[in-house]
């Protein structure tokens, strides 16, 4: 797991592991491109590549 988003463990492991690495790659690149804070960041990975994963699914 990404130390920046350690303190999000919990609901990150709730997640698929394809999804949680989609999101968390997500989220990485909100905070840096965004400047928005990890929290609103790893809410909006994970939804996104909730998303995307229903997507690749049909």
């Amino acid at each position: 797991m990404d130390w920046m988003f350690e303190d999000f463990k919990t609901e990150l492991d709730k997640l698929n592991p394809t999804v949680r690495e989609k999101a968390l790659e997500i989220a990485k690149t909100l905070v840096q491109e965004k400047e928005i804070s990890e929290k609103e960041a790893i809410q909006e990975g994970i939804t996104r590549a909730e998303e995307w994963f229903y997507d690749l699914e049909g």
